[in-house]
């Protein structure tokens, strides 16, 4: 039983841990690179619609990755 549970939390870790690679790489990836280079226009504005959902979705990931993490180091030891 203990290593079905094991196995389980495996395999919904590693889908985690795709499903916060995707929600990362969908993110806004320009907003910092005008700041790598020195360049200039401080724009700054809240997030809304699918940008703020992506946002929260890859927190909530996070957050669910360390609990898997957790269990997964609590079945083992």
């Amino acid at each position: 039983m203990n290593s079905n549970i094991q196995n389980i939390l495996l395999y919904v870790q590693i889908a985690v841990c795709v499903l916060v690679i995707v929600s990362i790489l969908l993110q806004n990836r320009a907003e910092g690179l005008g700041k790598m280079f020195g360049g200039g226009g401080e724009v700054f504005r809240t997030k809304r619609g699918l940008e703020k959902f992506l946002y929260y979705f890859t927190i909530a990931l996070v957050v669910l990755l360390v609990v898997i993490s957790l269990l997964i180091y609590k079945y083992t030891a």
